[in-house]
């Protein structure tokens, strides 16, 4: 009743045959220390590059599991050498006819098999005060419109990205929905990192007695688009079980479902939630 699960952490800023090549040596470092479930950050491949359109093409459909792209190949080649549930951060997916692609994390299971895919729902459009830098994730990309639980051999693996972190209801649905270990790979930037990553990774721990599995980018000093780091495997109870702070690497922690079990038991939230119209 465990599962190892691992977080990477990496810059992306290297090209996408850097980004590549950096991606897959830091898999393998997680799969030595005996990972079998590993996730990377959002947008580990593509991080600023442009245009996104274009990229997009590049990795085909989702229907066109056989002809993936440069980092989806690369992604179920690493599931299948290493025999590991691998969760792909987000690389954008052209759909046909869209005029947009969507940012997609991609779950391969340990046969290098594309098994389930989410696309981001909450796109970060916002104005970062303390930077003066404005942020407009839907000029490139479309949103999602599901939420997603994925069959982890028989535990449930609720998907999730980055901005998402700050809507908690999403998360309810995929606990509500069987998730154990929720996944929340992201590109979350230094200045709203720094005041609350951590925070919303364990909230969101907390309020669904879930696991929390947050896989980061990392730049704190990139003069164009500093990300914060920081990324963690935060518990049911809320206790940080693996961390990162500005560094590449990987984080790995052993999750304990017997424990989850029990914690569940003694405060059954699920059972005791009212919801009040408005």
């Amino acid at each position: 009743m465990k599962v190892c699960a691992a977080v990477v952490q990496m810059r992306a800023t290297r090209g996408l045959a850097g980004n590549l090549e950096t991606a897959e040596a830091l898999v393998a470092q997680a799969c030595a220390q005996g990972a079998n479930l590993v996730v990377v950050p959002e947008n580990f491949a593509y991080f600023g590059h442009k245009p996104l359109t274009e990229l997009a093409a590049t990795e085909k459909t989702a229907a066109e599991k056989t002809a993936a792209g440069p980092a989806r190949a690369l992604l179920a080649r690493l599931a299948r050498e290493h025999r590991i549930w691998l969760l792909g951060g987000t690389i954008p997916v052209a759909e046909p006819d869209d005029a947009k692609p969507y940012a997609r994390s991609l779950l391969y299971s340990p046969e290098g098999v594309e098994v389930a895919c989410y696309d981001k729902v909450h796109l970060f459009d916002v104005d970062v005060a303390e930077t003066d830098v404005r942020y407009r994730e839907s000029d490139d990309y479309r949103a999602g419109g599901n939420a997603v639980v994925a069959d982890v051999a028989g535990v449930g693996l609720g998907l999730s990205v980055c901005y998402d972190l700050r809507f908690p209801e999403l998360y309810r649905q995929l606990a509500g929905r069987g998730a154990r270990i929720l996944a929340a790979p992201s590109a979350f930037t230094a200045t709203t990192g720094r005041a609350h990553w951590q925070l919303l990774l364990r909230a969101r721990a907390v309020e669904n007695l879930c696991f929390m599995l947050g896989a980061n980018l990392v730049g704190r000093d990139d003069k164009k688009n500093p990300t914060w780091g920081g990324s963690a495997i935060i518990d049911p109870w809320g206790r940080v079980l693996a961390e990162l702070d500005d560094e590449e690497g990987v984080a790995i922690a052993d999750l304990d479902l017997r424990e989850q079990d029990d914690i569940r038991r003694n405060m059954p939230v699920m059972d005791h939630r009212r919801i009040f119209a408005v």
